[in-house]
Formats: structure tokens, sequence, C-alpha cells
């Protein structure tokens, strides 16, 4: 039935706005602090682009982690459920590239480097938009290394919260509660740098803070996504 539903450009229509009026809700009526907030700050007062990287799971308040003054572009899949968030994400500004970080997505490759060279911003989720969870692709330090500029993640976690079931284990945080936003160090990707130790250099910096943002709102850590195990003989 809910498939049928978001068939009617309508009813999606609808749902955006829903989503962000939620969105606005929750940080509007929570208690939310900022950890490490002079890390991107130092950028936005020197005008130098960066890249956003955050997980999946982590979405819902990612608005509100950003300084709505600068131009961010979010990298986000042409999938249905791409072009909801899409929608959603821009009732605060934000402009979207349709690609994917991992495969295709020429075009939203060069709307992302045209906009970190005029001075932009850009925002990526590093294991989107289908996983695995919390495992990042290769396209984030790709852009990282074609365009000379850091990675810095970022990441929330509120209280009181519902995790769901979707791959991504995606985080609703809920009206009326607390919560922290946390930036992590920035992570710079050289031109000759191996992309297999950057990729892993940012999943695991990404990895730190969404476990410490947890750890200070008293809730067990998301775990990512097991690798499978290399096949016998490999």
């Amino acid at each position: 039935m809910l498939k049928k539903v978001l068939k009617s450009d309508a009813a999606r229509h609808m749902l955006c706005w829903i989503g962000a009026q939620y969105i606005r809700l929750v940080h509007l009526t929570g208690r939310w602090r900022v950890i490490r907030g002079e890390i991107p700050q130092g950028f936005w007062n020197n005008d130098e682009p960066f890249i956003l990287a955050f997980w999946h799971g982590r979405l819902l308040l990612m608005p509100y982690c950003w300084d709505l003054s600068r131009t961010i572009h979010m990298l986000i899949s042409q999938h249905r459920d791409g072009q909801i968030i899409a929608r959603t994400v821009g009732h605060f500004g934000i402009k979207t590239a349709a690609g994917s970080s991992s495969r295709g997505g020429t075009a939203a490759l060069r709307t992302m480097l045209k906009a970190l060279k005029d001075g932009e911003y850009v925002g990526i989720t590093p294991d989107g938009p289908r996983g695995p969870r919390m495992r990042a692709s290769e396209g984030v330090a790709q852009v990282a290394r074609l365009s000379g500029v850091p990675v810095i993640p970022a990441t929330y976690a509120g209280t009181p919260h519902k995790v769901l079931g979707s791959w991504d284990r995606f985080v609703v945080a809920s009206p009326f509660g607390r919560g922290v936003i946390v930036w992590g160090e920035p992570i710079a990707v050289g031109r000759d740098a191996d992309i297999e130790e950057a990729r892993q250099r940012i999943e695991d910096g990404l990895n730190a803070i969404t476990a410490e943002a947890d750890a200070m709102m008293g809730h067990q850590a998301i775990q990512p996504e097991p690798l499978e195990p290399p096949e016998a003989g490999s």
C-alpha cells in the first residue's frame, strides 16, 4: 500500500514536507550540543570548501549540523528513496546532485567537483544508497583526492530515540529530547594517496565519532555491518 501511495507525486511531496517539519520539531524542542563545532567553523570563516561525510543512518538531523548560509550539494541516489530525501532536505535550502558515490554518477561527480572548485561544499553518505552499513565506499575518497579538499566527518545521537530495522539502522530522534552533533577531525587525501587507505581512514573516523555520540547519550553503539569472510583459498 505504501509503495502504491509513493507512486503519487503529490503524496511524495506531502511526505517530504511532513518529514521536514518533523526535523524542525525535533531540533526546536530539543536541547542540542555541538561537539568540536570549531572545526567546520574555521573552514566556513575562511571560505574553505570541504566534503561533509556522515552515515546514511544519521541523516535525519544533518540539516542542523550545517551553516545554511553556506551552499552545500548533497549526493543523493537516483532511486525513489533518494528523491524523497532530496525533496525533504530541499526544504532547508540544501542542493542535491543525483548519482552514486560508488558507481556511475559521472554527472554528479562533475557537479561536486565544480562546486568544490567554486568554494562551495559537498555532502556524501559513504555507505549510501544501499550499504553495507557504516562501511565507506571508495567514492568519497576519490572525490577528496580529485578535488584536493579534506573530508570532515559528522554525526548525531539523541535521546529518546528509535532505531529502525532498515539496512542502515536509521536513527530517529524524538521531539522534546536532548542530543549531540559531533564533528571529527579533517581527513586529507593527497593526490598520490592510496585510495583504500584513505577510504579506511574515513570509515574509521566516522565510526569513531558515531560511537562517541552514542556513548554520550547512553546508547549502545550501532555496529557496522560485518564484512563477508574471504572465500576459502583466496
